[in-house]
């Protein structure tokens, strides 16, 4: 016999793969590609700062326009001056005690006249101290 008749008991040696599998593969190989996983991976603390921004924008005591004030401020008092903002006072959005270092209630503020003309000079041995909660800081 010169053609033999496939019995029906051995099994295709390679089955075609339904519709169905084959693209359940390449969902697969999509979701797996090494290019998608590294821009995941670099867009990654660009996500994070977009929903942490959105829930403080929903959770301040400030109105939306008064939070993203406050956000910019907390990068410093050039941030604010670039925007042309400021100066803030105790209580209100833009405050931050960090950005007011003489402690007056007016954190961005222009430096009052004699502070301008005249450097500040301190006469004690011992640097002075400010304290935050527990935190102590040393003043130059």
């Amino acid at each position: 016999m010169l053609f033999k008749k496939p019995s029906q008991d051995t099994p295709d040696p390679k089955p075609r793969p339904s519709r169905r599998h084959r693209r359940a593969e390449a969902t697969r190989r999509h979701a797996l590609s090494p290019l998608r996983i590294l821009v995941m991976v670099l867009l990654l603390p660009l996500t994070t700062v977009l929903i942490a921004t959105g829930v403080f924008l929903r959770l301040s005591e400030f109105e939306r326009e008064e939070a993203v004030i406050h956000l910019i401020a907390l990068a410093g008092c050039d941030a604010t001056q670039s925007l042309g903002v400021g100066p803030f006072y105790e209580g209100q959005a833009g405050y931050h005690k960090r950005n007011d270092p003489d402690g007056d209630g007016v954190a961005c503020g222009a430096a009052s006249p004699s502070r301008a003309t005249a450097p500040q000079v301190h006469n004690s041995p011992e640097p002075q101290q400010r304290s935050l909660g527990t935190a102590k800081f040393v003043r130059p």
